[in-house]
């Protein structure tokens, strides 16, 4: 299975840079090791779309049927991080091909166009931006990993 983070805005350089990029490459060796060959992030560049409608098309516009879809939206299921690691394992050992987790942008996504098979979680019930959700959802998938790997938890 792949992991792809499709995000709204770009991110080019600073701390949160450094520390999607040290969480993604944490990720792609331990999944490696565990059935997820690829994890990436996709930058969806969202400033010239007039509209709420037009960025969540061009955010999901990345998903293929038979794609596993978390929008990660404030109003989503909440997870504990093993719970996560749970629900990653069931889709990689049904055969899921990509996992994607899409944020949204400032406003978040037109809830007419998200399709309506798509998993809502949230990374809690504060508003966070969105930086730092794209920060949190690669340590998330990293964690998650880690735990399937079989790696010392610390809240076990």
């Amino acid at each position: 299975m792949n992991i792809i983070i499709r995000a709204a805005g770009l991110i080019k350089s600073g701390p949160e840079r450094t520390l999607i990029d040290d969480y993604m490459d944490r990720a792609g060796v331990v999944g490696r090791n565990i059935g997820i060959p690829n994890i990436v992030e996709n930058a969806i560049d969202i400033r010239t779309k007039k509209s709420r409608k037009q960025e969540t098309d061009a955010i999901l516009s990345g998903t293929k049927p038979g794609n596993v879809l978390v929008v990660l939206d404030e109003r989503g299921k909440a997870l504990t991080s093993r719970q996560m690691a749970t629900q990653i394992a069931h889709w990689r050992d049904d055969g899921v091909d990509t996992l994607v987790f899409a944020i949204g942008g400032a406003d978040g996504f037109e809830t007419d166009v998200v399709p309506t098979n798509a998993v809502k979680w949230q990374l809690g019930k504060t508003v966070w931006p969105h930086k730092l959700v794209r920060i949190m959802i690669a340590e998330q998938i990293y964690r998650s990993l880690s735990i399937l790997a079989g790696t010392p938890y610390h809240r076990d």
